[in-house]
């Protein structure tokens, strides 16, 4: 099916005529990474101003580059803006191209993943697996669950049994994304949270026992990823109550915004802040003590194994696997801090600062 919708791709511009093939092979589509390539990807991401997904976005251009795969690339214009990304996989599928990497908005894209898929071409999340993970053919991913969870268990160490007055800063309010309910899911199992829904925000009790003394979760506000977003979370939050010492936040951006709440209010201090993501501008705000700890993500990987396979299969080769136990492949993750919690696993921001991005 990949074939033929590659020579459907190349009578189409045949068709044109001489000099539209002449543009086409100098990488007219603006993202091409690689112009005149028989292989054709299109990277969608959530959007193009997070320096996660602007990394993301180089990595796979560099990849295409090596591989010989003219990559072009797309986004939303905001996390959350699910049409945005629905026009993209319609573009890929006039194009013809031979796969879609994407880092699903949200569950309104899933007719169009199917739409895609049923034309022929292999689609590949990033970042965040799509519910059902079936979906696409396949997610390259951090173990979300697990980032959220090291967090949590950084957290813990550095409570050291003092009450914990809980802030959670996720992502979303209005729509359900795995990459959400797995961090924050993650990160209240490792503070020993029971939690109800694993595929839910919000419902587990809001006053109980963790793993070494009480808790109380004052909010759960959405930040939409940003750092606007994550400073109007916080000042929310700080209204209900202004003893908050712990705040969780989906990412670095958040996380910032959160901070910069905190010090408007006068009280940064002995508040544990932590977070994902770990580029090189949320690593420098570990070293200087804005976050405590972050759990660093490749975002680099995902995309280079993305068009990599895409290739792989385009030409005949196997599909990629799960990783054993997982339903997505793991590109891994590391807690970074400078100050460590025996029992959990870390590196410091040396360390994390040479496996950077951003």
């Amino acid at each position: 099916m990949l074939a033929m919708m590659r020579s459907r791709r190349f009578v189409a511009l045949a068709a044109v005529g001489a000099a539209s093939l002449l543009l086409a092979a100098c990488g007219s589509n603006g993202g091409s990474g690689g112009g005149g390539d028989d292989v054709a990807v299109t990277l969608i991401t959530k959007n193009a101003s997070n320096p996660f997904f602007v990394t993301m976005q180089k990595g796979a251009k560099e990849a295409g580059q090596k591989d010989g795969v003219s990559v072009t690339t797309a986004a939303g214009k905001e996390d959350g803006d699910e049409q945005g990304q629905i026009s993209a996989i319609e573009d890929a599928i006039a194009n013809g191209d031979d796969g879609i990497l994407i880092t699903p908005n949200g569950p309104g894209v899933n007719p169009a993943i199917k739409k895609a898929r049923d034309q022929g071409l292999y689609v590949i999340a990033l970042d965040t697996p799509p519910d059902p993970p079936d979906t696409v053919d396949i997610t390259f991913a951090t173990d979300n669950f697990k980032a959220g969870e090291l967090i949590g268990q950084w957290t813990k160490g550095q409570l050291k049994g003092k009450k914990a007055t809980i802030a959670m800063l996720d992502l979303f309010n209005d729509k359900i994304v795995s990459v959400d309910y797995n961090r924050d899911q993650g990160f209240l199992t490792g503070m020993g949270i029971d939690t109800k829904d694993k595929k839910k925000n919000g419902d587990e009790a809001k006053t109980g026992s963790y793993d070494g003394g009480d808790y109380e979760i004052v909010c759960n506000e959405p930040t939409q990823g940003a750092e606007d977003g994550g400073r109007t979370a916080m000042e929310n939050c700080l209204t209900k109550n202004k003893d908050i010492n712990v705040v969780y936040t989906i990412n670095e951006p958040a996380a910032v915004g959160a901070y910069g709440a905190l010090q408007q209010g006068g009280s940064p201090q002995g508040v544990l802040i932590s977070s994902i993501d770990g580029g090189c501008d949320g690593v420098a705000q570990v070293k200087k003590g804005v976050i405590g700890a972050t759990s660093q993500q490749y975002p680099t990987e995902m995309a280079k194994l993305g068009v990599k396979a895409v290739k792989t299969i385009a030409e005949g080769g196997e599909k990629p696997k799960n990783t054993e136990g997982l339903d997505f492949y793991d590109t891994g993750v590391q807690l970074v801090t400078d100050k460590p919690v025996e029992g959990v696993e870390s590196i410091d921001t040396t360390e994390g600062a040479k496996l950077c991005w951003g």
